[in-house]
């Protein structure tokens, strides 16, 4: 489902432009899935920051996903190489309860600690749908839902996904301000994507891992489409130079070629929040929040458990 969330959050020049999806064994982890993608930002940055971003402007994503955990690392601006985002997941059968997920010198460090609450937490109103919303949705295939108040202690079976997210940009002047934006954005995303994946359980819930490969290709060739983005093509230019032309040997020819990028993900402009949707706060270096989201069911990871 978090292919068919880039395609709806996509358009001509905006979205995820997915470079690669294949099958990836690590030694530690076991068999999992690499993906990489470009992740187009500028439309959608605030005015302070487009001011000192370039007109094309994207994140490259890297993700290694050994379902239950999950690396989504080396995200890297395209033109400033001292920001980058790494994003650790893990699942557990629980409601959030556990506070040393991440067992590491972690710790011992300052950090923000939210919960993101999937039925009940605000979401910019452009993206919000009736047939999405938690607090009336109720899954004909499973019966869940629908989400009252207090739905973590009550719903069976329940799944968080807890999420260690570290920003950093290294930019005097700018630090502060861009990894709260960042940060910000981050939470934001989870809350619709979450949101969303439990409100498309029916769609999902009876797919093979097979048909899930298969339904994510279609919709990332659909993605890639709508925004722009083609197989590259090369055209070899046969036209005759003018006698007072440079010329090369016979075995280079002019080969045109496109720089333009594509371009994507649309990013939530800033809002207000309800009182008990908190912002996310600034970090110290390293930049690391522990951001859980609780949701009943299956993972947004597309891997459905039978």
């Amino acid at each position: 489902m978090i292919s068919k969330h880039s395609h709806e959050q996509s358009d001509r020049g905006e979205g995820v432009e997915v470079v690669q999806n294949e099958p990836f064994e690590d030694p530690e982890h076991g068999q999992g899935q690499f993906t990489e993608k470009r992740v187009y930002l500028n439309s959608k940055l605030p005015s302070w920051a487009r001011a000192v971003v370039p007109k094309i402007f994207y994140v490259t994503e890297k993700a290694w996903n050994y379902y239950p955990y999950t690396i989504t690392g080396r995200q890297r601006c395209s033109f400033l190489p001292k920001f980058s985002i790494h994003i650790e997941t893990k699942y557990e059968d629980n409601k959030g309860i556990n506070d040393n997920i991440f067992d590491n010198e972690l710790k011992d460090q300052e950090r923000e600690v939210c919960f993101v609450d999937i039925a009940y937490d605000e979401i910019p109103e452009r993206y919000y749908k009736d047939s999405e919303d938690l607090r009336y949705f109720k899954s004909e295939k499973t019966s869940r839902g629908i989400l009252q108040e207090g739905w973590r202690d009550t719903q069976d079976p329940i799944m968080c996904s807890y999420k260690l997210v570290t920003v950093k940009f290294e930019v005097w002047g700018l630090q502060t301000r861009v990894e709260q934006f960042v940060h910000k954005v981050i939470r934001d995303v989870l809350l619709l994507g979450h949101r969303q994946a439990f409100a498309w359980v029916d769609e999902w819930i009876d797919m093979t891992m097979d048909e899930v490969r298969e339904f994510e290709r279609d919709i990332q060739e659909a993605t890639n489409q709508k925004i722009g983005i083609f197989p590259p093509s090369i055209s070899i230019n046969k036209t005759p130079l003018s006698s007072c032309a440079l010329t090369g040997p016979a075995s280079a020819p002019s080969t045109p070629m496109c720089t333009d990028a594509p371009e994507s993900l649309s990013v939530p402009k800033d809002r207000p929040r309800k009182k008990s949707a908190p912002e996310t706060l600034t970090l110290p270096e390293p930049v690391s929040s522990s951001v859980p989201q609780d949701f009943n069911g299956e993972t947004f990871s597309g891997l459905p458990r039978h």
